[in-house]
């Protein structure tokens, strides 16, 4: 199912949106190891903050590569960068890195400051858990993050740390009016009664009481939403909180994957812009109508500025004159996957522009220029993520590209004469760039991760155009194992994308990292079948409905033409893939015509009629599946169910191993029960590897490691 753009640190996070591998070190290299991270870890937990002395600070670590390839372990150390803040006067940029320790099983975030010229990095944090949501306030003179679930501050060099609040139900994220004299937060509020509510007698009964759709969400059941808070700040604490929504029953910002980017506040900090799906139960579980409401602070009123915009309005963001905001914008109901389009309100007026009309590609992240003309925007298009630049005074709006190159940018911010942002490829993870918009020059201010990278040979990527059954296009990235001989014959394994409209783009993950892959010595091929964004919309639009259809033909197209090279071992090809992507494999199992020798599914779709039940977001399903299973006169569903992986066990042959995390919410579990249980019963070599404390990715160090050795361990057997 798709994966969030959020959150591309992990994209896919996946880390986003929304994603490893273990090199295979001899016995007694892997003890060295972690008998050096156990070393590590007792040494960290000396050096503690006053008020937590039996809690470690896990921070980086001195990594030394010594037979030059990416393992598992050494991905895990490196930082993963997120967040980059700037300071009022553009000169200094505040972000966070999270740093692994694998003993402990945790990770944590700690904070920096840099120039963005990159000189004068500091870390001005040292603490046991995790700091975020970190901004300049007070003109610079300070920074606002939120530590354990509240506010606090300090000075920029990380000194004078202060608590703000002490909230009950806890901040999950905030803003500050740019007076600095009110404070925007997101708080949960109980949504659902409490058992002892209905029955005082049975207050330690944990059944959960039922009664409309929209109960869970990707990995969690909904007994909470978050609503937006306003609270008065005299400097030093806050007063008077008022909860924007009260008695409402409706998300802002919106579950499961929304935060503070859903809210803005306008310039004269009278007007709070939020993000809202006024909807409940099977309304909410069938729709993806949000709109822009716009709250005035000192009447309460309400205005929402998208009505009759039927598709996804989010993400709103006002200009800095006041006279304008913008937000992205998708046009059909139930539509999650439409075209994400830049729009703009004259707020004076009422007109409203539909910018980025000549741009067939989505709009990611967005800000505007100090002169509320430029608007800089991430748009993914042909594989790659680039910043762009258009402006909305124009009578034609010209879509300008700033970058180029084999990365992915991922964040965009207005720096002094330059534009900051993060940005990552398939050879890097995460770290914080400067752009000059003029010239176009790109520089890494943070070097985060230089020192361990500059140890790693990577694999050489290279994107190869292959043309597909329908006579399109198809761009596939193929990643080549570190000192490549192309006098010998490689195993393969084809990569089959999640989504399923997601690019495979230049995206670094923790889990599907194909550098990781490649370090193992496999060649890698990840094609940008039918189905998902960066092509064009009709490419992207194609899958819908099409479940088993041309995409599939892709998948066979890509490992057929890269099987004709003669450093790949045509008799020895695996295939992988996650969510839709292990939906491709289970259908490929049962259809691929003994081409593969090995497959791996992660939290894939086995049996399309039960998934429709199953999931909780029923736009999606009724989207992509063309409706419900048992509406015999829809073609187009019936088509769909007709390609349901576990109509083709029958034709099941070919080792398969099965991953999945049982609070996975999206695909449940027992999708890949399904699957191990009938490769069993079809006495098909199998394994299953179920994470009882993980969702629909795998976040925990060790259990990533875990991953990474069980799928190694699976193809080796297979494939060498």
């Amino acid at each position: 199912m798709k994966h969030p753009c959020i959150s591309p640190q992990e994209h896919e996070n996946e880390y986003s949106f929304t994603r490893q591998r273990v090199y295979s070190f001899t016995r007694f290299r892997m003890k060295k190891l972690l008998f050096f991270i156990m070393c590590v870890s007792v040494f960290s937990a000396c050096n503690t903050q006053k008020g937590n002395l039996e809690e470690a600070i896990i921070g980086k670590k001195p990594v030394t590569v010594k037979n030059g390839r990416l393992s598992a372990e050494i991905l895990h150390l490196l930082g993963q960068i997120s967040g980059a803040s700037v300071s009022p006067d553009g000169k200094t940029v505040l972000y966070g890195v999270s740093y692994a320790d694998i003993a402990l099983n945790k990770r944590n975030r700690e904070l920096f400051t840099i120039r963005i010229d990159g000189t004068s990095k500091k870390q001005i944090t040292h603490s046991p858990k995790s700091e975020s949501d970190a901004q300049w306030i007070k003109e610079g003179k300070k920074i606002a993050f939120l530590y354990e679930n509240q506010l606090w501050e300090m000075n920029p060099d990380g000194t004078e740390r202060v608590q703000i609040s002490n909230y009950e139900k806890g901040i999950e994220g905030f803003k500050f009016s740019p007076d600095g004299e009110k404070l925007l937060f997101i708080s949960q509020v109980q949504s659902v009664k409490k058992n002892s509510e209905i029955y005082p007698d049975l207050d330690k009964a944990s059944g959960r009481i039922v009664d409309n759709l929209m109960y869970k969400h990707w990995d969690e059941w909904v007994e909470t939403i978050p609503h937006p808070f306003v609270a008065v700040y005299d400097g030093k604490r806050l007063n008077n909180i008022i909860d924007i929504l009260e008695n409402e029953p409706f998300e802002s910002p919106m579950k499961p994957m929304g935060g503070i980017e859903q809210l803005d506040w306008s310039p004269d900090s009278k007007t709070i812009a939020y993000t809202c799906r006024k909807k409940t139960g099977k309304a909410y579980a069938q729709s993806t109508n949000s709109d822009i409401y716009l709250y005035n602070i000192e009447t309460k009123e309400t205005k929402n500025i998208t009505e009759g915009m039927l598709g996804y309005d989010i993400n709103p963001k006002f200009s800095p004159d006041g006279q304008f905001i913008a937000w992205q914008s998708m046009e059909r109901d139930g539509y999650e996957s439409d075209l994400n389009r830049l729009f703009v309100l004259n707020l004076a007026s009422g007109e409203k522009q539909y910018i980025t009309e000549s741009f067939d590609f989505n709009v990611d992240e967005f800000c505007w220029d100090l002169t509320s003309s430029d608007i800089y925007f991430v748009a993914n298009r042909y594989g790659t993520s680039q910043l762009y630049r258009t402006n909305i005074r124009e009578n034609e709006k010209k879509i300008i590209q700033l970058t180029d190159g084999q990365h992915d940018y991922v964040s965009v911010a207005l720096g002094d004469g330059c534009l900051v942002a993060l940005r990552h490829s398939m050879s890097a993870p995460n770290e914080i760039y400067t752009v000059n918009p003029e010239d176009k020059t790109e520089t890494n201010i943070t070097q985060e991760n230089t020192d361990i990278l500059d140890q790693i040979t990577m694999g050489n990527v290279e994107p190869r155009w292959l043309k597909t059954t329908d006579g399109g296009k198809m761009l596939t990235w193929i990643v080549y194992p570190p000192y490549f001989d192309p006098a010998k014959k490689y195993p393969a394994i084809l990569y089959c994308q999640g989504g399923p409209q997601n690019t495979v783009s230049q995206f670094w993950s923790t889990r599907w990292n194909l550098q990781l892959m490649a370090a193992h010595d496999y060649i890698i091929v990840a094609p940008n079948r039918h189905g998902v964004p960066g092509f064009g919309q009709a490419w992207n639009e194609q899958i819908s409905g099409d479940y088993g259809g041309q995409n599939m033909q892709d998948y066979l197209t890509a490992i057929d033409e890269l099987a004709k090279e003669p450093f790949i071992d045509e008799t020895k090809l695996g295939c992988t893939g996650a969510s839709y992507g292990g939906f491709s494999v289970y259908w490929l199992a049962g259809n691929h015509n003994k081409r593969f020798k090995a497959f791996w599914a992660h939290a894939g779709i086995m049996n399309l009629e039960a998934q429709y039940l199953e999931t909780e977001e029923m736009w999606f399903v009724d989207w992509d599946l063309g409706g419900s299973y048992w509406d015999k006169s829809n073609k187009i569903a019936q088509n769909s169910y007709a390609n349901s992986p576990h109509r083709f066990v029958d034709k099941w042959d070919t080792p398969i191993a099965v991953s999945h995390g049982e609070l996975d919410y999206r695909i449940l579990a027992s999708q890949g029960m399904m699957a191990f249980n009938a490769a069993q019963l079809r006495n098909i070599p199998s394994r299953m590897l179920i994470f009882p404390n993980e969702n629909h990715w795998i976040t925990q160090p060790q259990n990533g490691i875990l991953f990474q050795r069980e799928f190694f361990r699976w193809f080796d057997q297979w494939l060498k």
